[in-house]
């Protein structure tokens, strides 16, 4: 079970740090029966991206952070906490399992890594879905929203499909060694 902890934890850690990092965050969406679509429009924590017919990908890194509309500084901020956390968490799991099974005379120690590690996973599972869920709510309600203009209508990127996953999997790691 802590192998299994460990891998589902290790796993969670990786997809955090690639969600992060993504730019398909928000993506165009393809409303109004617009077949031909030339460009690709991405929009990540850190920067946008526009692809050309699939070919060409030119990405543009945000110019001011006090341009930057308050939810997503908030977005990054607790997305890079969650990053640090979850290694900080991953490396306690692995001394936690390493100790486990080294010393059979001192479980009490060894309950304790394990314990601070679900309990770190549990968090960073937390702070992973605050932002990827408020970011897919906000992408719905305006993509319904009959006051958007159709070219700023978004669809749900593949970075918030990898958060939930890393959430699910963060969460089942933490609930199997909060269990121990």
């Amino acid at each position: 079970l802590q192998i299994t902890g460990l891998i589902l934890g290790g796993v969670g850690m990786v997809g955090t740090l690639a969600a992060t990092a993504m730019p398909q965050w928000r993506v165009s969406a393809y409303v109004d029966g617009n077949i031909v679509v030339f460009e690709t429009i991405w929009e990540g924590l850190w920067m946008d991206c526009i692809s050309q017919l699939g070919i060409r990908l030119q990405c543009k890194f945000y110019d001011s952070v006090l341009a930057l509309p308050p939810p997503l500084e908030a977005f990054r901020a607790l997305m890079c906490i969650a990053a640090g956390l979850s290694i900080v968490s991953f490396l306690t799991a692995i001394v936690g399992v390493k100790y486990t099974q080294r010393s059979k005379e001192g479980p009490q120690a060894a309950s304790i890594f394990i314990l601070a590690a679900g309990v770190a996973f549990l968090l960073t599972g937390t702070l992973v879905l605050i932002p990827v869920s408020w970011t897919g709510g906000s992408i719905i309600r305006d993509f319904y929203d009959p006051e958007v203009p159709v070219p700023l209508k978004r669809e749900l990127g593949a970075a918030l499909y990898v958060g939930w996953g890393s959430t699910a999997l963060l969460l089942a790691a933490g609930a199997m060694y909060c269990h121990f």
